[in-house]
């Protein structure tokens, strides 16, 4: 089985974060694999893993980074795959806002998708999304994941409508 989506972080102490995306591409039956790699301490690793993963058949890169997180753009610069970027909130982060706007910012021509601080769940779903297009038994089980999303709310409703308090009309 090869994989199809790449998880890559800076370190290892991302997994926590990054684990998130890990286990929806698992539900999901996306095969993936996971990696760290930094931008600042093994570039010339990071240069090698964004130039071959399109011919060793990823399709999704998943990339999580804290603080000067700059690993989604530097391997979104190097392939023509799409790059889906976490920034995570790391123990020297600026409230996560250096890793926000080193992953959001990007110049004209490179782009990163990216989600919530420590949200790789959003970023498994993503790539689930962009895999759905083109794979029916994917797009299945998102259909499948959205409507029980829906049917949480609706449970949700149900139970704030048994709440009885002075005032409250519905």
């Amino acid at each position: 089985m090869n994989p199809k989506v790449s998880i890559i972080m800076g370190s290892t102490s991302d997994f926590k974060v990054m684990e998130g995306a890990a286990k929806f591409l698992a539900e999901m039956e996306i095969p993936f694999e996971i990696n760290a790699l930094s931008a600042h301490r093994t570039p010339d690793l990071v240069a090698v893993f964004a130039k071959e993963a399109l011919e060793r058949g990823i399709k999704v890169i998943i990339a999580g980074a804290g603080g000067a997180a700059h690993l989604p753009g530097v391997i979104a610069s190097m392939t023509p795959l799409p790059v889906i970027g976490v920034p995570v909130k790391s123990s020297n982060s600026m409230d996560a806002w250096d890793s926000v706007l080193s992953i959001l910012q990007m110049p004209s021509g490179i782009p990163v998708a990216t989600v919530a601080v420590d949200n790789a769940q959003n970023a498994g779903i993503l790539a689930a999304q962009i895999i759905a297009t083109g794979e029916v038994d994917v797009m299945s089980k998102l259909v499948k994941f959205k409507a029980e999303l829906a049917k949480k709310i609706e449970k949700a409703n149900a139970d704030l409508s048994e709440i009885k308090l002075p005032f409250k009309t519905n």
